[in-house]
């Protein structure tokens, strides 16, 4: 009859139209169209269950991970030795990068401007060079501008087979790439006390201490070599200026030796000493006959 309402039987679904039989409902599942709940995972032995549920206490309600996230005093001193791990790790990189520069790059610097003043020693002794310069150190075609400091002299010291141009003033601009001369001391060859200032790094006078008694220090002059040998080694406070005096160690008096005085920082990387190489000619050769044999070949 049309407009009946739907029996019981009229209201099962197409598995009951098909002739099965549907299975009532337990009780305790929940009826259809309901969310199922979540399955929750069971805990494995050990585990610690902690509820989600906020619990009320006689601030109010809070949640149960209160306790575990306040910070306590030792959270607080994790972190500030976590900080500090981190600042010593950036103090020291910086560290490193300084070091690299003072042993490498400064070194190179010191050797380019090397380079120049050599050039620019050679133009002063005359327009057909020295013979007694390296190729790599002869007059170059193309001008270049002067570095700072007027060279004079050449420095070698064959125990550490260095050789350096010797600039006049001992200014920090002046020493800034080269040894410096005391202005005030003697010329090379000369009776006093020819004295040279440098710096305490790779690219100077950083093995100064090695030297001892007897080593040889030559000076190039424009004609000539200057043969000294070393007499003294010492460490004085900066105040001794006797020790550029023209006799060392006793100013007011008059020379008769001819001295080579060296002088630089002490210790390395520090300043409030100063060690001083002190050393005498013992013979001169001219230019013309070629290298001295301390020299080598």
């Amino acid at each position: 009859m049309t407009g009946a309402r739907p029996t019981n039987q009229q209201a099962l679904d197409s598995t009951a139209l098909m002739g099965a039989v549907p299975r009532p409902p337990r009780k305790d599942e929940p009826a259809d169209g309901a969310d199922q709940p979540a399955e929750q995972p069971k805990p494995r032995r050990g585990d610690r269950v902690v509820q989600l549920r906020a619990q009320q206490t006689d601030e109010g309600y809070k949640s149960v991970y209160s306790e575990l996230t306040r910070p306590s005093v030792w959270s607080r001193v994790r972190t500030s030795l976590r900080f500090g791990g981190e600042l010593l790790i950036t103090f020291g990189l910086v560290v490193l990068l300084f070091a690299g520069y003072e042993i490498w790059g400064k070194s190179a610097i010191v050797d380019a401007h090397q380079g120049e003043l050599s050039e620019q020693l050679a133009q002063a002794w005359g327009p057909e060079g020295d013979p007694t310069v390296a190729p790599s150190a002869s007059p170059s075609s193309t001008p270049k501008p002067p570095v700072q400091g007027k060279p004079i002299a050449g420095l070698y010291i064959p125990k550490f087979d260095k050789e350096w141009i010797v600039v006049e003033g001992v200014t920090q601009k002046d020493i800034r790439y080269a040894p410096g001369h005391y202005p005030e001391s003697a010329l090379p060859g000369q009776v006093g006390n020819f004295s040279v200032a440098g710096h305490r790094n790779r690219a100077t006078f950083w093995r100064l201490d090695e030297l001892r008694k007897g080593d040889p220090i030559l000076v190039e002059g424009r004609d000539e070599w200057y043969v000294y040998q070393v007499t003294d080694n010492l460490i004085v406070k900066p105040s001794q200026v006797e020790v550029v005096a023209p006799v060392p160690g006793q100013p007011g008096q008059k020379p008769t030796k001819r001295m080579l005085t060296l002088t630089t920082c002490n210790p390395k990387f520090d300043n409030y000493e100063r060690l001083i190489i002190h050393a005498e000619l013992t013979r001169t050769q001219p230019k013309s006959e070629g290298r001295p044999a301390e020299l080598g070949a």
